[in-house]
């Protein structure tokens, strides 16, 4: 919870509330951290399935490098508890990973995935067989008092090409970072709502219970939407940091992004919540780097590095810019 009191003085029909939360006063350590991994099980997500690829699974790219991650997080935040969603071939549903990340109070959640799109086909010629084709021709005859229409069909022999389709890699390739919409913060309202522990202190002659109940609902409605703006200002920022180091690789950073059909995972989770697109499977380089153990330690050690630089900037802040909910933030369908 945020170290601050934030004193709400209601309306002479309500009573006077005191909401004790840890804000700015103090800054909040980062005690917890929360790494998913993508898919698994019988759910294998994005597939390489391109002619001359690996055919990699995104399940299994999203595994190794969650565990790299979770090594490269614990060398360099000993004192931080880093907590895996899955570290076997299972399946989750979303749902129990976000239960996952709130039961265990996590203070981040980073989700790592591969990116994949469309493969195109194309085709090529791999030898040739003969068929039997017809020509036809019409001609009228005389039958009786009238003509009628006769089909004349002469058969020939025809060499056919015999056609080899297969998928073509695609062009795109490069990491992006996502995160929760702007628009869509029902869920993580709803999740703020019902894992926070909001507490709440009343002045002393608080008498009317029922009035209590509503007024404290009120007040706890009114401050969880205070943590959403505040939690989605931080998903930013984490995010922000991610692409800036996965640019200092030499990989294309593609940028931050939000889905305006949402992310459920990220909005399900009361923490600041972020989706890593490691890469392309479905690009020929992008597959290999993401399998390699090159491409998946580089990608653990720049989350890790953006990871540190929130970090710092949260437990010991100093004066900056408020951050917008449109820095740098790219919106997809």
């Amino acid at each position: 919870m945020f170290k601050q009191k934030l004193i709400i003085l209601a309306l002479s029909a309500f009573p006077i509330f005191c909401l004790t939360t840890q804000a700015q006063t103090t800054p909040k350590k980062i005690k917890t951290i929360i790494v998913d991994a993508g898919h698994g099980g019988h759910d294998g997500g994005a597939h390489g399935g391109y002619e001359g690829g690996l055919n990699s699974s995104e399940k299994n790219v999203t595994l190794a490098i969650s565990k790299k991650l979770v090594t490269e997080l614990q060398k360099e935040f000993p004192e931080v508890k880093i907590i895996p969603t899955r570290t076997t071939d299972i399946y989750q549903s979303p749902r129990e990973k976000a239960d996952i990340a709130n039961e265990n109070n996590g203070d981040l959640f980073i989700c790592i995935h591969a990116d994949a799109a469309a493969l195109k086909t194309g085709s090529r010629v791999i030898g040739y067989k003969t068929v039997t084709v017809y020509d036809t021709k019409v001609e009228w005859v005389k039958k009786g008092n009238k003509k009628v229409k006769k089909v004349i069909k002469t058969p020939r022999k025809v060499e056919k090409p015999i056609l080899q389709y297969y998928k073509l890699p695609t062009q795109r390739s490069g990491t992006s970072v996502w995160l929760f919409g702007a628009h869509k913060t029902d869920d993580k309202f709803k999740a703020i709502m019902e894992n926070e522990d909001f507490n709440l202190q009343t002045s002393s002659d608080t008498t009317d219970k029922e009035d209590l109940v509503k007024t404290t609902n009120r007040e706890m409605k009114i401050l969880a939407d205070i943590y959403v703006k505040r939690y989605q200002e931080k998903s930013i920022r984490l995010a922000s940091f991610v692409n800036e180091e996965v640019e200092k690789t030499g990989r294309a950073a593609l940028g931050i992004n939000q889905r305006q059909v949402g992310i459920w995972v990220l909005q399900a989770t009361k923490m600041p919540a972020i989706l890593v697109e490691t890469g392309f499977i479905t690009n020929y380089d992008d597959e290999r780097y993401l399998n390699s153990e090159k491409g998946q330690q580089e990608i653990a050690e720049a989350i890790t590095n953006a990871v540190k630089r929130y970090k710092e900037q949260m437990e010991a802040p100093k004066p900056v810019a408020p951050v917008k909910d449109t820095m740098g933030v790219n919106k997809a369908q």
